[in-house]
């Protein structure tokens, strides 16, 4: 439904370091750079858009679509190799539905990153 999103973010050069290695297992890729803004996504079009100046008040909480529960692992640990905070292991949150398998991390700003994958175990 949402073609791209935009954060505000205190520290540009931090927050594009963290987010070309944290979204790295996603496929995501650093794919356009004007000034102070970045764009985050794959195939030349970005989704994510980082613009350095003040965060953004208050945080916000973005997910992401994973393929696999691997992939949800891999940004949970390079997200904090990249200097993101732990908000929540990677692992199954029933509360949401019996296959809802995520991790969470906040962001150098505070910004609850989530990657989720819907998909059951004994589908892979």
């Amino acid at each position: 439904m949402l073609d791209h999103i935009g954060l505000i973010v205190h520290d540009y050069q931090r927050s594009k370091a963290f987010y070309q290695f944290a979204l790295a297992p996603l496929g995501y890729e650093l794919v356009m750079e004007m000034g102070d803004w970045a764009g985050f996504g794959w195939g030349g079009k970005p989704q994510l858009l980082i613009k350095g100046g003040s965060s953004t008040a208050p945080p916000v909480h973005i997910a992401f679509s994973a393929e696999d529960r691997d992939t949800v692992q891999s940004f949970f640990d390079m997200a904090l190799q990249a200097g993101g905070k732990d908000n929540g292991a990677p692992g199954l949150r029933p509360e949401y539905h019996d296959n809802y398998f995520a991790a969470y991390v906040l962001d150098p700003d505070g910004h609850n990153i989530e990657v989720v994958c819907h998909i059951p175990a004994d589908a892979f």
